[in-house]
């Protein structure tokens, strides 16, 4: 007679607030986690990128070179490098260690809203409230990108590479002020997503069960990331971001 299999451990999520950054770049219009998510990377309204840590509460470096809003943006794999894409409707490459522009991508007819490396950081693909995404090649010193998606029939909102496919997400939904993220959980057990409420909504995945609204603030849920292992959340509402761990975390010395 075969014995039951022990239960696995019930995902731990994020609800307690650890920290709160004020970000000094205008309203926050997305906060992201780098591969490994020691660090974090935030689009400002005021025209800028900057890198923390955000565990410590520590700004490492700013970027500028955007002629408007920043609205997304990406790590490389190895974290040489960070994309962005912006309301100038231009798709950035930058060196993370010196701050500089390395290659500005222009030919999108409208606002970019989503970027993304594919897995070797060759090639960046942004998606465009113009309906289109397009792929730009990192090394090629040519200016038009080198491959061109028109499938889509509404403004592209978000964009995840796979090995060999690209998934869009298109605008449908009723959130007509924000654009507004969601994501999975560390483990892939919960849909984690943004609202206008100010609240973040964590769905069982299995039971399609509301599992947690965490009240972040009073106002708009603009954007969230979550740790690409750890049950770590961070968001972004006004003009800073909020990290949150489960309840059992403690901040080791010298990290807080």
């Amino acid at each position: 007679m075969a014995f039951p299999q022990p239960r696995p451990r019930a995902p731990e999520l994020p609800r307690k607030r650890l920290k709160t950054l004020d970000c000094g770049q205008g309203a926050v219009r997305a906060v992201r986690f780098n591969a490994d998510g020691h660090y974090c990377l935030t689009c400002g309204s005021d025209k800028t990128l900057k890198l923390w840590n955000p565990l410590r509460g520590t700004l490492l470096r700013a970027y500028s070179g955007h002629g408007y809003e920043v609205l997304d943006a990406a790590g490389s794999f190895d974290n040489s490098h960070l994309c962005s894409g912006g309301g100038d409707k231009a798709v950035v490459l930058w060196d993370v260690a010196s701050g500089q522009v390395v290659r500005k991508f222009r030919g999108h007819a409208g606002k970019v809203n989503t970027v993304q490396f594919n897995e070797e950081a060759t090639v960046i693909l942004s998606g465009s409230i113009d309906s289109s995404i397009r792929c730009w090649d990192c090394r090629s010193r040519r200016p038009e990108p080198v491959q061109k998606l028109d499938e889509a029939r509404d403004g592209v909102s978000s964009v995840k590479v796979s090995d060999h496919e690209v998934l869009a997400g298109y605008t449908g939904h009723k959130n007509q002020e924000y654009k507004l993220d969601c994501c999975l959980s560390e483990r892939d057990t919960h849909v984690v997503s943004c609202s206008e409420d100010g609240k973040v909504y964590f769905w069982d995945l299995v039971e399609g069960a509301l599992a947690l609204a965490l009240p972040v603030g009073p106002g708009v849920v603009q954007s969230l990331a979550y740790h690409p292992t750890e049950p770590c959340l961070l968001t972004a509402m006004g003009g800073s971001i909020q990290c949150w761990r489960e309840e059992a975390f403690e901040v080791e010395d010298g990290a807080g």
